[in-house]
């Protein structure tokens, strides 16, 4: 017979059933949930009006081929140098465009990761941070850019990558574009009923890496933010060992800002500001991470 305990029990199983295969189907698709890559270029053919623009392939240390852009500007001598990490579903080659207003007579690297534009292989958080201290030593390598000051700008997912190469490398200054405090609490605070934590494996935990950060470092929120609320920021901020400013563009949200004119002044105001102070060389242990190898272009 087929009793009301019995029947709460069914349904208190389904519930489980269902709860499972939800749970399942988070850490089967967490790839896809964290990284959504872009492949079609945002600007088709990419120059910048204020630098010499050439397209560049380097390989990664497994060997995976990795494209971007390297932008050096018009005058003569070693000159400062940003590297520009993207966010979740961007493809860079709009940075080309409008490197001219967001770096004015600085070197810029700007490569899509792993999966994204005409980057070989997939996204992963391993392989951002271990591709992005290579292209921190290659550039640093390079005659045209002073190896003491190089910036790092990372935008909404990439601010995570940039707070780790800056805890790995000796970067001069560091802009974070509608930063976190981590994917992991950004996930659980989405996903209240499952235990994310056992789940999530690209958790871009930026709050454990920021007390540890020697580099001055600029926060740039958007007025508007429905993806990283901006509690998520102010942990971070709260962490931060070196913050220097951390500033609301008006009229700005998640997805619009970094493009609006006022962004791009704040930002080519704060790294001409840094660059233009004396250096302290910092005294890092040795890279631990092997630089790319130049390739043929894409």
């Amino acid at each position: 017979m087929y009793t009301p305990k019995k029947m709460a029990a069914g349904i208190t199983g389904v519930a489980s059933v269902l709860w499972l295969g939800l749970t399942a189907a988070v850490a089967a698709s967490q790839r896809r949930l964290v990284f959504n890559p872009t492949v079609e270029r945002e600007v088709q053919s990419p120059r910048s009006s204020g630098h010499r623009t050439r397209q560049v392939v380097l390989r990664s240390k497994d060997g995976t081929r990795l494209c971007g852009w390297l932008m050096t500007p018009q005058v003569q001598g070693p000159r400062p140098a940003v590297i520009y990490f993207g966010g979740r579903s961007e493809e860079v080659s709009w940075v080309v465009r409008d490197a001219g207003k967001l770096f004015p007579n600085m070197t810029v690297l700007a490569m899509n990761y792993r999966g994204y534009g005409e980057s070989h292989g997939d996204p992963a958080e391993t392989h951002m941070i271990e591709d992005g201290c290579a292209f921190y030593d290659w550039l640093a390598a390079r005659g045209m850019v002073d190896s003491q000051r190089i910036a790092v700008v990372g935008r909404s997912l990439g601010s995570g990558v940039a707070v780790q190469v800056a805890k790995e490398r000796p970067v001069h200054s560091v802009v974070l574009i509608t930063p976190y405090d981590s994917i992991l609490a950004i996930a659980k605070r989405r996903f209240r009923a499952m235990p994310i934590e056992y789940m999530l494996r690209h958790r871009f935990e930026s709050i454990k890496y920021a007390p540890s950060l020697k580099a001055p470092t600029y926060v740039l929120r958007a007025s508007e933010d429905d993806v990283v609320p901006h509690s998520h920021t102010d942990e971070l901020v709260s962490k931060l060992a070196q913050l220097v400013a951390d500033d609301t563009v008006p009229n700005s949200d998640h997805m619009n800002i970094p493009y609006l004119e006022a962004t791009q002044a704040l930002i080519a105001s704060f790294l001409t500001r840094r660059f233009s102070q004396p250096v302290t060389p910092p005294v890092l242990p040795p890279a631990s991470v092997p630089e790319p190898a130049e390739a043929n272009n894409c």
